[in-house]
């Protein structure tokens, strides 16, 4: 039997085109094996940062889930973003068109200024002092707020024991003159009873302007409706006689500032607004609504309120007619 001289041939290249796969495939097989290891090395090199910049130990995390982290923390980010355009917005007077319908909602016709006037148990001669000078009582209260938008409460909280004396008294007082804000809490401390005002009053009714004021403080209703008719176009705006003075570090002294190494070394406060009257508008009422619970209270809600509002970008009005104790000619109030 003959093979011929062409059978021989492809045999022969046949065999070459064999060898030279074989040699292919095997330095594809060491070069993939090569990146493995290379691949390797990174993670492992990889990991010891990751230990050596946090300090976690020897537990092992992948590269893989340290950019699971890294992804959840730029989403974070974006969240926290998120939430302080929100609360700017807020801020601004942006809600929900969403209304409630039941006795906490008022007419939609915006007032122009609700006042509390922080009292005290016992004090019932003030008060009915306050309801005949200027506040009014029935019909004549109701008229104010129809009329000229202006609500009044006297704020107080709960009694140590609800039940005892002091918080029956209120109660009957209450039932009788509808004309309480009476606080779910036993709120002794001013400051943390005038922030919790601007949180209730804030969320029942809906005005330009909310006002603390104190028990012992006479106003003329109708010059402080037209002084604050002329800051209707500031959105945010801080109003009242503003002070600074020096802070007690004394602990017998009737003005003792318990806080007072916060203060710096000359031991001055900031400027604000005097507590007997001052007056927020309703961007900074909701403010105070939005951050209740991260603001920090001082000895003295005059200080108190002044240091939620140094850091703002809103207008500080020293309004001398807001100046109560002075008894100059025009001022819009009075103490007693």
């Amino acid at each position: 039997m003959h093979t011929g001289s062409g059978g021989s041939t492809m045999v022969s290249g046949s065999r070459i085109l064999t060898l030279v796969l074989s040699m292919f495939a095997t330095l594809a097989s060491f070069y993939v094996a090569g990146r493995f290891w290379q691949d390797s090395q990174n993670r492992v090199y990889l990991i010891k940062e990751l230990h050596r910049i946090t300090g976690q130990g020897q537990s092992a995390i992948s590269v893989d889930d340290s950019l699971k982290i890294i992804a959840c923390s730029e989403k974070e980010k974006k969240l926290t973003a998120l939430r302080m355009e929100l609360a700017a917005a807020k801020l601004e007077g942006f809600t929900s068109k969403f209304l409630t319908e039941n006795d906490d909602v008022q007419s939609k016709k915006r007032h122009l200024l609700v006042i509390g006037i922080m009292t005290e148990f016992g004090n019932r001669n003030k008060r009915d002092a306050i309801r005949k000078a200027w506040m009014g009582t029935g019909s004549t209260l109701k008229k104010k707020e129809d009329e000229r938008g202006i609500i009044a409460r006297f704020v107080i909280g709960q009694s140590a024991n609800r039940w005892d004396t002091l918080g029956r008294d209120i109660e009957n007082e209450n039932t009788q003159t509808n004309d309480f804000v009476i606080l779910d809490n036993h709120v002794k401390e001013l400051p943390k009873r005038a922030e919790l005002f601007f949180v209730y009053a804030v969320e029942k009714w809906d005005a330009e302007f909310y006002a603390k004021v104190n028990d012992n403080i006479y106003v003329n209703i109708d010059a402080l409706g037209n002084t604050l008719a002329t800051h209707m176009d500031k959105p945010r705006v801080y109003i009242g006689c503003m002070k600074s003075g020096e802070v007690f570090s004394d602990r017998s002294n009737k003005w003792y500032e318990p806080e007072w190494w916060k203060f710096g070394d000359k031991k001055s406060y900031f400027r604000h607004a005097s507590g007997d009257i001052y007056v927020i508008s309703r961007a900074l009422a909701k403010y105070i609504s939005i951050n209740r619970s991260i603001l920090h209270t001082y000895a003295h809600d005059d200080v108190s309120a002044g240091s939620w509002f140094i850091g703002l970008d809103i207008k500080h009005v020293d309004e001398g007619k807001l100046c109560c104790l002075s008894r100059s000619s025009g001022a819009i109030c009075a103490g007693v």
